[in-house]
């Protein structure tokens, strides 16, 4: 007896195949290989314990190291409380780089119109990638800015809870990138437009979120 695929079967096949090439962990992106850089590439922390912003740059918002009980590092985070802005960025020293692998623990704080965290990576000349977390969200989202903010990728999840720490990362290898939230691989997508460029932190709109141990790997090059 021969069985033939139905209709369905060819559908599922089709969709799975759509997905695997885009955002839904379930269609794949859990099961992709992990992107790395080379075990030689240098390390820069930031805990923010005897450190401030000096030598950051704000493009908006109101950031501040605050004694914050609880912190990951020990006893200060970074805190970004202004509420009036569309976006919120601030951009760390070091680099340029083309790859990166970033982490950072973050903590959204309060907000009504949003709760987020985000990682910022490629910033070059206010153009930049950003993927973030929000508290009052199921979803988990890749971004590009460049005048205004066009989604690339989305993800459902479980939204992070306000008041507690979680851990995101992203890694970036040429025009391939990944992005966790709490240690789950959940995006993977592909672009191109946005070659190098320093590496910082997000938020949006009213959301008071506090960040703590950033860890940047990456490799030099390009334009600031």
């Amino acid at each position: 007896m021969v069985v033939r695929p139905t209709r369905r079967w060819f559908l599922r096949a089709m969709l799975s195949g759509i997905g695997g090439s885009t955002i839904a962990p379930r269609f794949g992106a859990a099961a992709s290989p992990e992107l790395a850089l080379p075990e030689a590439v240098p390390v820069e922390r930031f805990d923010f314990e005897a450190q401030s912003v000096d030598g950051w740059t704000v493009v908006d918002g109101q950031w501040t190291v605050e004694e914050m009980p609880g912190a990951p590092s020990g006893r200060r985070a970074l805190v970004q409380r202004a509420v009036k802005n569309a976006f919120n960025v601030i951009v760390a020293p070091p680099g340029p780089f083309t790859d990166v692998d970033v982490s950072v623990r973050f903590k959204p704080i309060a907000g009504r119109e949003d709760a987020s965290g985000g990682i910022v990576f490629r910033f070059s000349q206010g153009r930049y990638y950003v993927v973030r977390a929000n508290a009052l969200e199921g979803n988990f989202r890749l971004y590009y800015y460049d005048g205004g903010r066009r989604q690339l990728a989305s993800v459902r999840v479980t939204p992070p809870a306000v008041g507690q720490w979680h851990t995101m990362r992203l890694v970036t290898v040429g025009d391939r990138m990944q992005a966790w939230l709490d240690g789950a691989l959940s995006l993977d997508h592909r672009d191109s437009r946005f070659k190098a460029g320093r590496v910082g932190l997000w938020t949006k709109a009213d959301s008071i979120t506090a960040f703590d141990d950033l860890t940047i790997r990456g490799v030099p090059g390009g334009a600031s």
